[in-house]
């Protein structure tokens, strides 16, 4: 799987840099995402902007992305879907679940949103 990381303090950034999402590289990405947990990541964003095809496996790595960060509290989200895969997202209801926008700079503004309000939910306890 090709893939490129780029940590920062808030976040992780993970850029597929593959054309399918489907079960000759989903083995690997739910591994990455594991680690990437345990290491102590809770927000990752997932570029798919490469990604043209997905199928059902694809579809299972997202939902343990998104099961690992929000068991973690917190945020999960998919930046620079293409049309097919938003397609098969939201038919398969997806769109419902997962946190989906446009540009990665987008996902990034609502990760430092949601750690802001996390901040401030625990100041008023």
């Amino acid at each position: 799987m090709k893939f490129s990381v780029d940590k920062h303090e808030k976040y992780v950034l993970v850029k597929l840099n593959e054309t399918k999402l489907n079960s000759s590289i989903t083995p690997q990405l739910k591994s990455e995402l594991i680690l990437m947990n345990t290491e102590g990541q809770r927000n990752i964003i997932l570029d798919l902007s490469s990604i043209k095809f997905a199928d059902s496996s694809g579809l299972s790595s997202l939902l343990v992305g998104h099961r690992l960060c929000k068991n973690a509290e917190g945020t999960f989200i998919l930046s620079g879907l293409t049309d097919s895969v938003a397609r098969l997202i939201t038919i398969s209801q997806l769109d419902n679940v997962l946190s989906i926008v446009n540009k990665t700079e987008e996902a990034i503004d609502l990760i430092f949103m949601e750690e802001i309000e996390k901040g401030l939910n625990r100041e008023v306890r």
